[in-house]
């Protein structure tokens, strides 16, 4: 476990951290794929990147970003994807505060292009494994869990630890969560009921390395339980990162404070 004094700085490691094995990847495979969950606990990290990707003009060309998650409505008897513009759309998330972050301070020639954003097709679930598979492999999956159920990206409290890419009924414990990643719902009843989400297989399976960032006295629980097991706990799906190939957990002094107990509110 790496522990650092505040958030900012634990983003700076990561971004480190995950750069090196970006440019490993460029060099070694000529792409560069990222897994990465929307949502609070990236942000410094995300941030990092941009920054460093800047000065140090590196050539993100070949670099896939790939959604953990999105939110979904019903279709009739099938799903579409919540609209991109929704404050809550994960399509959103990667798009402006990722792709468009890192592109910021890069010349053209260098930028991401559009068509390197993926998220899941809720009707089509099983094409994104075969895309990771494609392109062959996730050289970094970022994570985080869920304070109060330890979720990651969509999967519930018991998630098997083999299920891949699905729709997924969101817990109550999710949505309520999620009132707070996204302030501008009003209340629950606002938040999606359904999602299409990678699972822990889909991550432990194709991800190289993993680093998962809890920042935050609220995220002392979920360190304590992740850093407390040896394998996956499916009573806290976030336990998945233990069993990734050169996995990380990345943590503030915050978080490390509020390990004793859940945090008031």
């Amino acid at each position: 476990m790496n522990v650092f004094a505040t958030a900012e700085i634990a983003g700076n490691f990561a971004a480190d951290e995950v750069l090196m094995r970006l440019e490993r990847a460029r060099r070694t495979r000529g792409l560069m794929t990222l897994g990465c969950p929307g949502g609070r606990s990236l942000r410094t990290t995300y941030a990092a990147l941009a920054r460093l990707a800047a000065v140090r003009r590196l050539d993100l060309g070949t670099l896939h970003i790939l959604m953990m998650d999105e939110y979904i409505e019903r279709d009739g008897d099938a799903f579409r994807l919540c609209p991109a513009d929704a404050h809550y759309s994960c399509r959103r998330f990667g798009d402006v505060e990722i792709r468009q972050a890192f592109n910021a301070g890069l010349a053209p020639p260098l930028r991401i292009p559009p068509a390197n954003l993926h998220v899941p097709d809720p009707n089509a679930p099983d094409d994104y494994e075969a895309l990771i598979e494609r392109l062959g492999g996730i050289d970094v999956f970022l994570l985080a869990s869920g304070q109060t159920d330890g979720h990651v990206a969509f999967n519930p409290q018991g998630c098997a630890p083999g299920a891949r890419t699905r729709v997924i009924e969101l817990s109550q414990a999710t949505r309520r969560d999620n009132l707070g990643t996204f302030p501008d719902f009003r209340n629950l009843a606002e938040v999606p009921r359904f999602g299409v989400s990678v699972g822990p297989g889909t991550i432990a399976h194709h991800s190289r390395a993993a680093l998962m960032m809890l920042l935050g006295a609220a995220k002392g629980v979920a360190l304590r339980r992740v850093t407390s097991t040896t394998s996956y706990d499916p009573d806290w799906p976030a336990s998945v990162v233990v069993e990734c190939a050169d996995a990380q957990i990345v943590a503030d002094d915050a978080a490390v404070a509020g390990m004793a107990g859940r945090p008031r509110e």
